[in-house]
């Protein structure tokens, strides 16, 4: 083993990215929610070359007074406070003061400042970034001042959760250690899976920031790569480390440090166990891949986070970890707890569940079945769209802002529709946009200020932004307005990202049920095993989504989990997180079908094969989900609710899919196929690689 080569190696890979990590949070981008493309995404483009800026991106500057009005005294120096403090930044274009019978109130105490965006969307993120506090505080003692818009929305709504979301991955590593130790049974085997974890996050985050040079990439990206570095890196190490641990036993303890012995039991590990792990990373990247597809900036930016940390961990799994248990051996089971020294890699508790899986096979799957098909029922009645302003917290000034603006103008006044004509058809557009149900008013076409020919108006909404109905009004003005207006704003942008995703979600699950069947084809040889393994994932996904419509959707358990319910699941759910429910499910898949079918190469015998697959790999998929349940629903502990989904929807698929599926339908489902489980025609035999489990 070149051990002190391939630590060098790594460790100017960390000292290179690691010089980067630090500023993971600050630089990524904070925008990119939108589907490229679409009309909605044409007339912000049209709205900040033509219209000074005034694109759904532009920064609102809420004024709100109780003792007098807009336009007086004490309001107008105000606004000339926050015009002159928006105007000294080069990312602001033409600042728009309150106009009465359009940024107006009714009642004249609330105005809205607009200031045009003249930067991208991440650009005008990072500006509310730095503004925010600023603004607010221009306030007096009668006299709100409050940031509000897109721009501040996406502000608030990254901070709250990237907060969260490290407090929840702080409280998980104390959980996870415990596991571990509990796991292994030795304070050195339970530290390998955290030095190949804090490896693969270090280097994806340095990598991250190197990309984001090239091209922008979401902050949400180093949040999900972080928690799937975590999880990830811990399900290779324990599945590596016990194969390793077991292949020493045979030596007796006799040797220690790096010797020709600790190099056979290396190539042993990584000659059975080795080649799961990279099955399962190759899977991985493959569900995360088809993500890709999704014409949405952020989207795609999360995929490549979680496939940069897996490709991390997996670099590390197969380069700094074989060095490292080479050079330890025996030292690998140094500081163990007393109950540890009985501990073996075969685990006869596994080994009598799968004997009482052999008794009755039928009644394990026809039970584990009918539990998981159960909780799916409710998923046929899922409704899913964009996060609303629920989503960010109470106290958050874009919150309040938005509330102001809604209680002085109505509900629809914070999510104006925004609508760019020509010249020609300016009347007609406006006359049409009036008469359409659900829009309570129209403001004056403005022109554009150069030769365009282009006017913009805003059409603004009876119910709000997040209502359901917005997506009928807003198909009915595009319906109803002349050929050449183009209709978005805020609302738009979200109800588009929405048609995206749902437009894209049926192709995602059949390519990414399509590619990991073929790869598990590819590596089992056995046509029905593979296209099980690959259906029953469904199952535990299914069983997900039915228990997060009743939580998130229906606000049962809200209470005990400390959220207000939306009515929806958020939009992007069901695309990212079927992805990465299958990808852990496959994870699993893999590390029990890979033992099964090495056992099976040794014995030939298919019964006994899923007994000692299962008695070899239980303990491990049993430590590893408990893990990945540990770290996941930490996150359901977080306030804001984009976390708090994410987290008990993946704890759920991943405890389900552990113990009912894993555990005990698929096992009992091989063992009801006998035979048939490993059958393969002899054409495709001819054709397939012959992929080895055994050492």
């Amino acid at each position: 083993m070149h051990m002190k080569a391939v630590l060098g190696v790594w460790l100017l890979v960390l000292v290179g990215l690691g010089a980067a990590a630090p500023s993971v949070f600050s630089s990524l981008a904070g925008a990119g929610w939108q589907a490229n493309g679409s009309e909605s995404v044409a007339v912000r483009d049209f709205a900040q070359e033509h219209f000074g800026g005034d694109a759904s991106s532009a920064i609102q500057v809420v004024i709100h007074t109780e003792d007098g009005t807009i336009g007086d005294r004490a309001t107008t120096e105000v606004i000339e406070d926050a015009t002159a403090l928006l105007s000294a930044d080069d990312r602001i274009a033409d600042i728009m003061p309150p106009t009465p019978g359009v940024t107006v109130s009714e009642d004249g105490r609330t105005g809205i400042l607009i200031a045009g965006a003249a930067a991208d969307t991440d650009d005008m993120v990072r500006l509310a970034d730095d503004l925010s506090d600023r603004i607010t505080a221009l306030g007096t003692d009668t006299i709100d001042v409050l940031p509000t818009g897109q721009s501040m929305l996406w502000s608030d709504f990254n901070h709250a959760n990237h907060d969260a979301m490290m407090k929840a991955e702080m409280m998980s590593w104390p959980v996870t250690l415990l596991i571990l130790v509990l796991a292994f049974g030795s304070l050195v085997a339970a530290g390998l899976p955290l030095m190949l974890t804090l490896a693969g996050l270090v280097a994806s985050a340095g990598a991250l920031v190197l990309l984001n040079m090239v091209t922008p990439i979401s902050v949400w990206a180093m949040n999900f790569a972080l928690m799937f570095a975590l999880a990830l890196g811990i399900d290779y190490a324990l599945f590596l480390v016990a194969r390793f641990r077991d292949a020493l036993r045979p030596h007796g303890g006799s040797h220690g440090g790096t010797t020709p012995s600790a190099s056979v039991d290396v190539a042993a590990t990584y000659g059975t166990a080795g080649k799961a792990v990279l099955l399962s990373g190759i899977t991985v990247l493959i569900s995360l891949s088809a993500v890709l597809l999704v014409p949405a900036p952020a989207v795609r930016t999360m995929a490549v986070g979680i496939m940069l940390a897996v490709v991390f961990v997996l670099a590390a799994s197969f380069t700094l970890l074989p060095a490292v248990l080479g050079a330890l051996g025996e030292k690998v089971n140094a500081v163990s707890l007393p109950f540890a020294k009985k501990q073996e890699h075969r685990s006869p508790l596994f080994a009598r569940w799968a004997g009482v899986l052999q008794r009755r096979p039928l009644v394990a799957v026809l039970g584990s079945a009918a539990l998981l098909v159960l909780l799916a029922l409710p998923v046929l009645g899922l409704k899913v769209a964009m996060p609303s302003i629920a989503v960010v917290p109470e106290d958050a000034p874009v919150r309040q802002g938005y509330h102001l603006v809604q209680d002085a103008m109505g509900d629809g006044a914070p999510g104006m529709l925004q609508i760019i004509t020509d010249a020609e058809d300016a009347e007609a557009a406006t006359g049409r946009a009036a008469s359409t149900d659900g829009i309570a008013a129209v403001t004056p076409a403005m022109p554009a200020g150069d030769d365009s020919g282009l006017v913009m108006f805003q059409a603004v909404p009876e119910v709000d932004p997040s209502d359901e109905a917005m997506t009928g009004i807003l198909a009915d003005l595009r319906a109803d307005l002349p050929e050449s207006a183009l209709v978005g704003g805020a609302p738009a942008e979200s109800i588009d990202l929405q048609d995206a995703l749902d437009t894209w979600l049926p192709v995602i699950i059949g390519v990414i049920l399509v590619l990991g069947f073929l790869l598990l084809l590819v590596a089992l040889r056995a046509p029905l095993t593979a296209l099980v393994g690959t259906l029953v994932s469904l199952l535990s996904t299914g069983a997900a989504f039915g228990v997060a419509r009743l939580i998130f959707q229906e606000g049962h358990l809200s209470g005990l989990f400390s959220f207000e319910p939306q009515g929806f699941l958020d939009g992007w759910g069901p695309v990212f997180f079927f992805a990465m429910i299958f990808a852990v499910a496959m994870d699993y898949t893999v590390f029990l079908l890979a033992t099964v079918k090495e056992h099976h190469e040794k014995t030939g015998d298919a019964r006994l094969s899923v007994t000692e697959g299962m008695a070899h790999s239980g303990r491990i998929i049993f430590a590893a989900a408990a893990v990945m349940v540990a770290v996941f629903f930490t996150f359901a502990l977080a306030e804001p609710l984009p976390p708090k989904e994410m987290g008990i929807i993946l704890g759920t698929a991943v405890l389900l899919d552990a113990l009912l599926v894993r555990l005990v339908l698929l096992p009992a489902v091989m063992l009801l196929a006998g035979r048939a489980a490993w059958w393969c025609p002899a054409w495709l035999r001819r054709i397939l690689p012959d992929v080895s489990f055994s050492h």
